[in-house]
Order: structure tokens, then sequence, then C-alpha cells
């Protein structure tokens, strides 16, 4: 034992910072889309028809941002003109509903907190069941990550345990599919009320790439509200911190707004 803290005393690796400017990302990270110019059109010659996250909208000329949708990729970005957007390394994106991740400036309505008498009766602390409901594991290997020395999410009172009966409420990673959906919906009955309910990633939000698929819902389905919704794709562990520390009202300090910022120009994507 004393080998193993004097192996990680070298390292020297400390859980991240939440501080946007201080949180060490690497250049390449593709966090919440910038647009310097509002009015910008989005190109229509049809040269990105994979992209969903960045519809058109007829008789306007603000393009919309879905960020439930995106999965950040780089093509996305193109539909805009190489001045109009970038993608930023800002990774506060949670937001408390669907609406909130749509945005046509740049600007995004983060998570608020919970009422008094919610956070008064959760105190400090989280417990969540994990549901994976038709992933390709990327979500879930970000969640994990939650638990390791960088992020140690456990510092802030929330975990993860292993009975819905033990847990304040559920976290849904996946596009819901069709099979997974009865056994969704009695995991989120077997949490005790009142519950929490956290939507990780673009397929937990919107289907995500699998959105068209007949094989699966496109999403959480109505009948479960949400209270958190996290983009990505997968979410960086980061989005999910602030997203659940918001909720617990651990960030009041903070903005609650996140303003269109300048053009980052160190992850602009390659035309």
């Amino acid at each position: 034992m004393f080998d193993f803290l004097r192996a990680r005393f070298r390292q020297r690796v400390g859980p991240a910072s939440l501080a946007p400017n201080e949180s060490g990302l690497p250049d390449r990270f593709r966090g919440r889309p910038v647009i310097a110019q509002p009015h910008a059109d989005v190109a229509t010659d049809g040269s990105n028809p994979r992209s969903k996250a960045l519809p058109e909208h007829r008789g306007r000329s603000l393009p919309i941002i879905d960020l439930g949708r995106s999965v950040f990729a780089p093509e996305e970005i193109l539909l805009f003109d190489q001045q109009a957007a970038a993608f930023s390394q800002d990774y506060r994106m949670a937001t408390s509903s669907r609406s909130a991740l749509l945005t046509s400036d740049g600007e995004i309505e983060l998570a608020h907190a919970l009422d008094h008498k919610m956070r008064r009766l959760f105190g400090r602390s989280l417990r969540f069941r994990l549901v994976a409901a038709g992933s390709c594991g990327g979500c879930e290997a970000e969640l994990a990550a939650l638990s390791n020395v960088v992020f140690d999410m456990a510092r802030f009172g929330i975990q993860f345990v292993a009975s819905p009966r033990h847990a304040d409420g559920i976290v849904i990673a996946g596009a819901i599919s069709a099979n997974m959906r009865e056994a969704l919906e009695k995991t989120y009955e077997a949490v005790p009320d009142p519950r929490i309910v956290v939507a990780v990633g673009a397929c937990a939000i919107s289907g995500g790439v699998f959105a068209e698929s007949e094989a699966v819902l496109g999403g959480v389905p109505p009948s479960i509200p949400v209270d958190l919704w996290v983009p990505g794709c997968p979410p960086h562990p980061l989005t999910v911190l602030d997203g659940l520390l918001r909720l617990l009202g651990r960030v009041d300090h903070l903005s609650h707004t996140v303003p269109r910022g300048a053009r980052d120009d160190r992850s602009t994507p390659s035309p």
C-alpha cells in the first residue's frame, strides 16, 4: 500500500479543476459550439446530409444548433460559413430542459439547482442507478471515468449504486431500444420518490445517430420526466459532473448562462 501511495504521489495526478479556463482539456477537445456571426446562413447545397444537429429553418436567417442531436463532429460545423461557427473548449452544456439545448446565437441556459425542498431531502449527495438502454458503450465509459482519480465525483458525494432501491435517481444512456423500454420504466418505478432522471448523451436525448432506426425509441420516452439533459457523443466527464453539481446547487456562484464567445482557433475543423 505504501508503494502504491508513493507511486501516486510521484505521478502528481489529482482531481481536474472545474474552472473552464483551468480544466486542462487538450486542443483536440470539441465542446460547446459558438457562433461568431449569429446571422450566418446554413449551407443548403446538401454537401453534409448526415448532420441532423444543424437543421435549416425556412424563412429564417438564424441557424439553429440542437446540441441534443449533435455528435460534435467537424462536419457539423462545416455546414456553417467558415467564419460563422466553431467548437469551443467549454464543456459546460448540461441543461434542465430539452428546449434549452436549442440555440441560435451560441448562448445556453445551464441547468438550475433543484428546489430547496429537494436539496434539503438529498443533502449534499446523490446516488444513481445507471441504465444502459441500448448504448454503444461510449457514454458508460465516460461515466465510469467519473470515479477515477482525475474526476473523482465521490468527493462531491455522487456515486453509482447497484440497486434502484438504494438510489436517488437514474442515469440513462443509449437510444432506448424497444426491448429495453420496459426494463427502463420498471427501474424508474423502483426508485423511491422523489427521484431524479439524467439523460446522458445524444442517444438518450434524441436517438443520436440511431434516431431513424425502427429498433429504438429515439431517446427517453415521455413517460419518464428528465431533470438533467447532458449532450455529447459521448459527453465529457466534466460536462456530466458540472450538470450534476448544478442540480445540487454546488456551483451557484457561477453564471447560469453560457454566452456566445469568440471563435476558438485551436478547435477549428479542417476544411
